[in-house]
């Protein structure tokens, strides 16, 4: 029985401890921010610019793919089938539930966590075995303010933008692949959703897309810079990050939702 509580109390905190480094590396990644540097700003646009086209504008194809079959199959179910049970009135509210409350910002995070997620611990874990971030500690060089913090504002940026895509790409193509299904008007439609949509609901997603973005670019810089010296642990550490980073968004899912909805 001690043997159980003990290690019950050793896997409560080390993960407390790995979340006060998680905290440490986002609080010392703000205090970076502040570039008074010409030349500082430039280097750190490079990397935020790279960070967004490879996060956000190539996993759009990904993106719009999973938006229309989600969306399609969302509103043909609700179209078709509410209005069976009385349940008219309730076509946009459901939609809103599942596309731009959950769905939406979970699946976006998800397709980010696979690409993007996965890259920054390799990538970072493979500069760490090529002794690169050793060169740029030598040349006295801050690896928060050139390394960690333009891919965590890329990435949150990134997130956000994709998750708002994935919504209107959801309702309005989904819709239009729907078409086949039903025969409701487009701007029935549209006003149905108009209505059911509330400032909580758009500030919640955006939320929810920032804290996203945030968690898995911090986790995978964390992972990443946590490589020592074998190449073994390039990938041991990029499937750590890919685990811990689904874990924490679906456990900040939660969280969020219970806030502004309960």
């Amino acid at each position: 029985m001690m043997g159980i509580v003990g290690w019950i109390g050793e896997k409560i905190l080390n993960a407390l401890n790995y979340l006060a480094d998680l905290y440490s590396l986002i609080h010392r990644s703000i205090i970076s921010l502040p570039l008074t540097k010409k030349h500082d700003r430039q280097v750190a646009v490079q990397v935020i610019l790279r960070q967004i086209i490879f996060t956000g504008i190539d996993a759009i194809p990904v993106i719009s793919s999973i938006a229309l079959m989600l969306g399609a199959i969302v509103i043909i179910q609700s179209v078709t089938q509410l209005p069976k049970v009385g349940g008219d009135e309730f076509i946009g509210k459901i939609l809103v539930l599942v596309v731009i409350r959950e769905l939406g910002p979970i699946l976006t995070v998800f397709v980010v966590i696979g690409r993007s997620g996965s890259a920054i611990p390799t990538e970072l874990g493979n500069m760490k075995i090529n002794s690169e971030i050793e060169a740029l500690e030598v040349m006295g060089i801050d690896l928060i303010r050139y390394i960690v913090m333009p891919r965590i504002l890329g990435f949150v940026v990134s997130t956000v933008a994709l998750v708002i895509y994935f919504d209107v790409v959801a309702i309005v193509g989904g819709f239009i692949i729907s078409k086949m299904s039903i025969t409701t008007y487009f701007l029935d439609f549209l006003i149905i959703i108009i209505k059911s949509l509330t400032f909580t609901d758009i500030s919640i997603s955006t939320v929810k897309g920032m804290v996203f973005g945030l968690t898995v670019a911090v986790v995978g810089c964390y992972h990443g810079l946590s490589v020592q010296r074998s190449i073994t642990e390039v990938p041991q550490q990029t499937t750590k990050a890919i685990i811990n980073s689904i874990i924490i968004c679906f456990i900040l899912n939660s969280l969020i939702t219970i806030i502004g909805y309960i």
